[in-house]
């Protein structure tokens, strides 16, 4: 059964993602097992409200949440979602509090690249390859930052703890070490090479695969693809943002492909078929007789690709009727007795051509 996260955290579906975070907040401090000790339940409850946060407040996860009552359709080669709210917002709020005794992991940071894709390789699917810059573990002290043939001095500020003990009435508190920055010792002898970083320059690349269905906007994941960081335990995640290039015949309206042609009158007015193009080549299209300007005309199945996975949307072929500026004497003859049949009017210079086709058509600007 489908869990209510809205209903989880005490928000509207129209909370924003202010709204959101503090009611997260209230609850989070509410069931804290730090505050809960031995309470089975608080301890599943705080569970429930650390994952409805994971949804709610991505606004990828959220909307295919919201969409297709899931936010893990996205499947395991890539995610729509940035990983980490619950640690920002615990460490804000409980790090010193509880005395920093869950030690957070030492992450590098997050990477983002804006990746542009052609729309057809949009719709398919495509694979890519990138380059990135990337930082590796110093070749020379391997990421120790320490000159090699020299040790680490253990920090006298904490002895070694890498945390400072402070004392406040009845509450214990402690806090990272400033002086070795939580590390626990202090380097005297940096590494050379890389001037104490623990970190060389380089560049790495990457191939990616585009899942079809995905338009601009949509974020790939790929774990520990990012920044090392300094002094970090692992490497931060890459973020590939896709962007869809326009096309000069195809627009997108969701998961259906639209395209506008233009049509001459005669043809609406007596029918027959017109070329079409999609994405898969030129088709037919059979203009029934009388058809009406702007009539919209539904391909099945030559739109995009359905991110969940199931099926294609359709193409959209817009009719937009093409009025002629440049008439021939022959034209005009023609159209001032068509336009005489139709009104029995043959004074067509009183209001001008344009007038009377509007009025025999029933054509608005």
């Amino acid at each position: 059964m489908r869990k209510d996260y809205h209903n989880i955290l005490n928000v509207p579906r129209s909370a924003t993602d202010d709204e959101i975070k503090k009611a997260y907040r209230k609850l989070a401090f509410q069931y804290h097992p730090d505050r809960n000790p031995h309470n089975k339940e608080a301890e599943e409850k705080f569970k429930e409200i650390n994952e409805a946060y994971e949804v709610l407040s991505d606004q990828e996860k959220r909307y295919r949440y919201e969409r297709f009552g899931s936010a893990d359709d996205a499947g395991s080669i890539f995610d729509f979602g940035f990983r980490g709210n619950f640690d920002d917002v615990f460490n804000d709020l409980f790090g010193d509090f509880f005395g920093g005794q869950r030690q957070r992991e030492r992450k590098g940071e997050d990477l983002r690249y804006n990746l542009y894709i052609e729309f057809e390789e949009a719709v398919f699917g495509v694979e890519k390859e990138i380059e990135i810059p990337k930082e590796e573990p110093c070749p020379v002290c391997h990421g120790s930052r320490i000159e090699p043939g020299h040790k680490p001095s253990v920090c006298k500020a904490c002895a070694g703890r890498g945390q400072v003990r402070h004392s406040h009435g009845f509450f214990t508190i402690n806090r990272t070490c400033e002086h070795c920055n939580g590390e626990g010792f202090v380097i005297k002898d940096p590494c050379k090479a890389c001037r104490g970083k623990g970190t060389s320059k380089t560049k790495k690349t990457l191939k990616i695969r585009i899942p079809p269905g995905l338009d601009t906007g949509a974020r790939l994941k790929l774990r520990r693809e990012g920044a090392q960081g300094h002094g970090a335990t692992t490497p931060g995640d890459l973020y590939v943002v896709v962007h869809v290039k326009e096309h000069p015949v195809f627009s997108r309206e969701g998961d259906d492909i639209a395209v506008h042609i233009n049509v001459n009158f005669p043809l609406l007015c007596l029918g027959g078929q017109i070329t079409v193009p999609t994405v898969e080549g030129e088709t037919q299209v059979t203009i029934p007789p009388g058809t009406q300007p702007g009539e919209v005309f539904r391909i099945r199945s030559l739109g995009v690709t359905k991110t969940n996975g199931y099926g294609r949307g359709d193409e959209l072929v817009y009719l937009n009727i093409t009025i002629p500026t440049d008439l021939t004497e022959r034209q005009r003859t023609l159209l001032e007795e068509l336009a005489n049949e139709f009104n029995g009017d043959t004074d067509v210079t009183r209001r001008g051509f344009k007038e009377k086709f509007k009025e025999m058509f029933d054509w608005k600007d």
